[in-house]
Order: structure tokens, then C-alpha cells, then sequence
């Protein structure tokens, strides 16, 4: 443990008085309420959009950096703008696939002490900038109809298992969830079947419809296509 997250954890078991409670809530408070406003404002008119998620440690060479860029190329040729964390990686492929497609190319950006910093291919007024996961989350999922999941680390399965207990509690329409790389995932699928499902019980049989599991662009695309035509909707950019 570093002496920055030790004195974090000191901080967070420091005694305060009830004015200095109060002015940190105050100010806090303000600050998750203006970052909901610039997302709301800025992606409220964006249309129909498609979330790709991913680790940002993956390199250009990696044959998932370039299968997000081919899916992300052919969303936007289709009329669907592009969603991600804004940073490298996956994020970065995305992103570019998106702007090879000349479609909108949007960056939902962290402050982070680490790895995270905005990719050059997200569109200059597309680019937000967020302090808080849940902040960031939020935008993720109300703006999008449609998420891919590429190979990543905990902050992928954050987002991924977000988006599918919003759809299972039907916070949120039953958007299409899309894993992809079938080696990648298979062991996770295979734990949610075998454990949660058979041997826990902890999800329902219906629950593994939730989700795809596809390994190139074509299946990714014609998933997120079916399901507009399914329901008689279409991009409108």
C-alpha cells in the first residue's frame, strides 16, 4: 500500500465537525449535480448510440484492438454513433473505427491517477470529462441502445454487469448486451451457468438471454440491426 491510499483511509476515519461535514457534502453535492448537467446537455440530442467497452491496456497490434475498430467502423456505416471511456485501448480502437466510419464519436473520460487520458479520435465536442464512476455510468447507460463488451479488466465487468442488472430489473429497455470473443468470456459464461444458475440458483434460466456471445464484427452488427428492425426503429442520422 502506497502512503497516498494509507492517508486516504486515515482521512477517512479523521474526526470532523459538523460544519466542515457539511460544507464537503455542500460543495460535493454541487459539483455530481454540474457534471450531470454537462452530460445530460451535451449528449441529450446525440441519437441512437452504441457503447463499447474495453480495457485500455490493450495495443494496437492485439487482434481485439482491431476487431473493435472493424465493429466500431461498421456501427457508424450503419448510422449508429460510437460510445466509450475516451481513453486507450479498446477505447482508443473504437473510437477510430468510429471516425474512419464518419460517424460520431463520443469520449466519456475519468480523472484517473493512472492509464486513463483521451484518445485523439473522440469528436472535440463530444468529449466529456467526468470525477465520478457513477456519474459517468449513468450517462453510459441512458444514452446508449446497444453494449459491446470487448476484453477488459474490472472496470469492463463494471460496466458490463451494470448494464445487464438495469435491463434484468428492466431499469433500462432489454438494449442488446453483446460479449465479444468467445475465448475471452467463455470462462465467465460457463461460471454464471454452471454456479449462479444451476448450482446457487441466483439467476434465472431467461437471465442467460440477457447477453451474446459473438466473435467477429458481422454478428456484433447484425445483432444491434435485428434488434432495431425488430422493433420498426432506425437511426435517425
Amino acid at each position: 500500500m502506497t502512503e497516498n491510499q494509507e492517508d486516504k483511509i486515515r482521512r477517512a476515519f479523521a474526526e470532523k465537525d459538523w460544519n466542515e461535514i457539511k460544507a464537503g457534502n455542500s460543495w460535493q453535492i454541487f459539483k455530481i449535480m454540474s457534471e450531470f448537467v454537462e452530460g445530460f446537455e451535451k449528449m441529450t440530442k446525440i441519437g441512437p448510440c452504441v457503447s463499447i467497452f474495453g480495457s485500455a491496456r490493450t495495443k494496437p497490434e492485439n487482434k481485439y484492438y482491431q476487431l473493435a475498430e472493424e465493429i466500431a467502423t461498421r456501427l457508424t456505416q450503419e448510422g449508429y454513433g460510437v460510445i466509450t471511456g475516451g481513453g486507450p485501448g479498446i477505447m482508443e480502437a473504437a473510437n477510430k473505427g468510429a471516425k474512419v466510419g464518419k460517424g460520431k464519436s463520443v469520449g466519456l473520460n475519468i480523472r484517473l491517477p493512472f492509464e486513463q487520458s483521451s484518445n485523439p479520435f473522440v469528436d472535440l465536442d463530444k468529449n466529456l470529462v467526468f470525477d465520478y464512476f457513477f456519474v459517468r455510468k449513468t450517462i453510459f447507460l441512458k444514452y446508449s441502445q446497444g453494449f459491446i463488451a470487448m476484453p477488459g479488466g474490472f472496470g469492463t465487468l463494471d460496466e458490463l454487469f451494470e448494464a445487464l442488472t438495469l435491463v434484468q430489473t428492466s431499469k433500462i429497455a432489454h438494449f442488446p448486451v453483446i460479449l465479444v470473443g468467445s475465448d475471452y468470456w467463455g470462462g465467465l459464461v460457463d461460471w454464471i451457468r454452471k454456479t449462479m444458475l444451476e448450482k446457487e440458483r441466483n439467476v434465472s434460466p431467461e437471465d442467460l438471454s440477457l447477453f451474446h456471445v459473438v466473435d467477429t464484427a458481422d454478428e456484433a452488427v447484425k445483432i444491434i440491426n435485428d434488434f432495431y428492425s425488430h422493433y420498426l426503429l432506425k437511426p435517425n442520422f
